[in-house]
């Protein structure tokens, strides 16, 4: 799998409206997730706690943090787009956030991109892109949402 290549507004124009990829599967651990919770001092049970989780759940295990499969969206849309000719890229927003389906542990997600807009606002290459991050063997994605980025290209 080969990510599309963006170095220009242009480039971004091109694809604007259109779906731009999928990355590939990723799984996600327990290991991951106790990491999460340490570093966001967010130690639910159903997070932490795989026999509690398992004998008192909803869900027969533990599951990831909603915030955590957000935090993968960097790494997963690095395997879609791989833009260059960067100066700086600012994460600007996110729009209509909607967390769907649990993530248990051992699940594997991946991300479903799509460019729904994009605009030069004065050298600065604002794209919005839809995504859902869709769970393996599950009809329903873990969320899904416009994410907005800004990008600062260097000038050509």
């Amino acid at each position: 799998m080969s990510a599309l290549i963006i170095g220009s507004f242009e480039d971004f124009e091109k694809h604007n409206g259109q779906p731009l990829g999928t990355s590939e599967y990723f799984q996600i651990t327990q290991d991951q997730i106790n990491l999460f919770a340490d570093a966001t001092h967010d130690h639910q049970w159903i997070h932490t706690d795989p026999e509690k989780a398992k004998s008192q759940g909803a869900f027969g295990n533990t599951i990831a943090h909603g915030y955590l499969t957000l935090s993968i969206v960097p790494h997963l849309w690095s395997q879609i787009v791989d833009v260059r000719n960067l100066k700086m890229m600012i994460n600007y927003g996110i729009e209509s956030l909607r967390f769907a389906t649990p993530v248990v542990v051992g699940s594997e997600v991946r991300l479903v991109a799509k460019l729904k807009n994009v605009a030069n606002l004065r050298g600065t290459v604002k794209a919005e892109v839809e995504v859902k991050l869709e769970i393996k063997d599950q009809k329903k994605p873990a969320f899904t949402g416009v994410l907005v980025f800004l990008y600062h290209f260097n000038s050509l």
